[in-house]
């Protein structure tokens, strides 16, 4: 592998996944309504779940896609269904507790990890990449050198967006504020979709 298609692997996968999308924003919220701690299992269900999709896609669903590219569409309308219920869930959360922490649940690892799948962003970063970046290697190593370094930097940026969340409950006060904030971040989580639909992609 070249140093110049390596350096365009981790720079595209640091810019894409360290960027505002529905996963980022749903750990912010989480970070922010549930803590550190309790969110550690869809952070970890995220960066897994998506290296993963690229080792699928890698592996020759990309390329059913390609042949039925009807199947690829029928997707982003489920995916973008299962946003905005999502997004009703963040705006409508419940008060947080005497503790600081609020009741319910955060997403569990095996939802992060489904999630990827329905998440129109993750299906265009996945294909992108796969199809960009294939000649890294031979195959199937390419492949394994695309996922890898997708899951390394994705736990980074998943941390990273949860802490965003927890400073975010240092910094506000009161129930009404959180309300606020979690309102702001379900109206970016239905924003996050306009690039997909607009034909930007990632």
């Amino acid at each position: 592998m070249s140093a110049e298609l390596a350096f365009g692997i981790l720079t595209f996968a640091t810019v894409t996944l360290f960027t505002p999308g529905p996963n980022n924003l749903m750990l912010m919220a989480s970070g922010l309504n549930y803590g550190f701690s309790r969110t550690l299992p869809h952070a970890a269900g995220v960066a897994l779940g998506f290296g993963f999709m690229n080792v699928a896609i890698g592996l020759g669903l990309g390329a059913f896609f390609a042949s039925y590219p009807g199947f690829y569409g029928v997707l982003k309308y489920l995916g973008a269904a299962y946003l905005l219920f999502l997004a009703w869930k963040i705006a409508t959360a419940g008060a947080i507790t005497r503790t600081g922490s609020r009741s319910g649940r955060p997403m569990t690892f095996l939802q992060a990890v489904a999630f990827q799948w329905v998440n129109p962003k993750a299906w265009a970063m996945a294909l992108v990449a796969i199809t960009t970046y294939a000649a890294v290697a031979a195959f199937p190593a390419n492949v394994g050198l695309i996922a890898g370094s997708f899951t390394a930097i994705g736990i980074l940026s998943a941390w990273t967006w949860v802490l965003f969340g927890l400073g975010l409950k240092r910094l506000i006060a009161g129930p009404r504020a959180v309300r606020v904030v979690n309102g702001v971040m379900a109206l970016l989580l239905v924003t996050s979709l306009y690039p997909v639909f607009a034909g930007a992609g990632g």
